[in-house]
């Protein structure tokens, strides 16, 4: 990472941004991890792939029947009436048949079996009638070149089988398989260490007294993380003294490429996290145009020549999660070398009057399901408040309402994030 952060070359005060001019400035100032490591196949689900995969062979390998039936010729199917054939051997998949299959002559296959040279067409067995070692096809069932797989079809040797930058699914997994590969280049997991700030909280298993409340953000951090195949480091609760948050910063720069923090970033007295922030490094402290998460800082802070990226995200638990999926989120794909994945927004139906004023982004969280009439529509959780973490746990989608736009009716279309694999 260069000295300079470009964060530090593009201060914007006070003044509150857009919610596209700060993933913009957040998305100039990251800059990938560059370690790879080979994993098999069994430890490769959802990491990035850190090059072009390229096919060394065929696949399929030769041309193969793509149903149960009897390969034949195409120039023996009768123009008019029915087509007779006789049947004079077989093969099943991975066996070849060996001998010429010769003029109004068939063979019966499995699939995946190796189409003969001579042959060219499937008939599935139900579609035709067979008597002994003769089968009748029904005029125009089928047509030359029907339910035959070809040499090279999927993936021809040479080819990209998968990029740089993907995300691994099980699907690729499969076609990693296919391909006889058995172990490919992945970036190294991004170390991410987080935690939450303010005396008033307390760890599970700790004695509540007047005016405390259970720490709620680090295990709902840990878990959105944990999606993202990050390797966490969880550094607790840490309560709001500028000694003890800026040594436990310190130690978190020395351990993680990035941190995230919960509470400490807007302006009460006992906010800390941004002044340690600009101590140790740089910071550009947003207030963001957007509900929840007005408060966000996002900047850097340096030890010994290593610059780690800091996300201090707001501390009232809804707020957390969405700051985190529109900020820290594609910040840390980008960081861990994937290609971009923007949320995708679908349309549907309001059936929820939401008031609104232009001039920021709102989040609602939402119940996305299908009308009547088979047309998604979507409705509001109840109360919106950014502490009531009841609201993401019911809700199944994010109702997005764009900074210009103004109150939303009823039967209006709105967009919407849906949460499935998500959260």
């Amino acid at each position: 990472m260069n000295a300079t952060s470009p964060i530090e070359q593009s201060r914007h005060g006070q003044d509150a941004l857009t919610v596209a001019q700060a993933q913009t400035l957040i998305r100039q100032a990251i800059t990938p991890i560059n370690a790879v490591e080979n994993v098999t196949l069994y430890g490769a689900l959802d990491r990035i792939l850190a090059a072009d995969i390229i096919s060394p062979i065929h696949v399929p390998a030769h041309d193969n029947a793509a149903m149960d039936g009897y390969a034949l010729r195409g120039a023996d199917l009768a123009v008019a009436g029915e087509t007779r054939l006789h049947i004079i051997g077989q093969a099943y998949a991975g066996h070849r048949h060996e001998g010429v299959i010769g003029k109004e002559q068939c063979i019966a296959v499995t699939t995946g079996a190796i189409m003969p040279d001579d042959c060219d067409t499937v008939v599935p067995h139900e579609l035709v009638q067979q008597t002994a070692d003769i089968i009748a096809i029904p005029t125009d069932v089928i047509k030359t070149g029907d339910n035959r797989r070809r040499t090279g079809e999927d993936l021809t040797a040479g080819a990209p089988a998968l990029r740089a930058g993907r995300r691994l699914k099980p699907a690729d997994l499969g076609l990693l398989a296919s391909l006889g590969i058995a172990s490919v280049p992945v970036r190294r997991k991004l170390r991410v260490a987080f935690f939450s700030t303010g005396d008033e909280l307390r760890s599970l298993g700790e004695t509540l007294d007047p005016g405390n409340i259970y720490d709620s953000n680090r295990y709902t951090l840990f878990g959105m993380l944990t999606r993202l195949g990050c390797e966490l480091i969880d550094m607790g609760v840490v309560k709001d003294n500028p000694a003890t948050l800026e040594h436990t910063l310190q130690q978190a720069c020395e351990q993680a490429d990035v941190i995230l923090t919960s509470g400490g970033v807007s302006v009460g007295a006992a906010d800390h996290t941004r002044e340690i922030m600009a101590k140790l490094g740089d910071v550009a402290f947003w207030k963001i145009a957007m509900r929840p998460g007005r408060p966000l800082a996002f900047g850097s802070i340096a030890m010994q020549n290593k610059r780690v990226f800091l996300f201090g995200l707001p501390g009232n638990p809804v707020a957390t999660m969405v700051s985190f999926y529109f900020f820290a989120r594609p910040a840390l794909l980008q960081m861990m070398g994937a290609t971009d994945e923007p949320l995708p927004l679908l349309r549907a139906r309001s059936e929820t009057a939401m008031r609104k004023k232009p001039g920021r982004t709102e989040y609602q969280r939402g119940i996305l399901s299908l009308a009547a009439d088979g047309a998604p529509c979507v409705r509001i959780t109840g109360a919106q408040g950014s502490g009531i973490l009841r609201s993401m746990s019911e809700a199944n989608c994010m109702i997005v309402l764009p900074h210009e736009s103004g109150n939303v009716d009823v039967g209006d279309e709105v967009s919407v994030i849906v949460f499935d694999g998500l959260v």
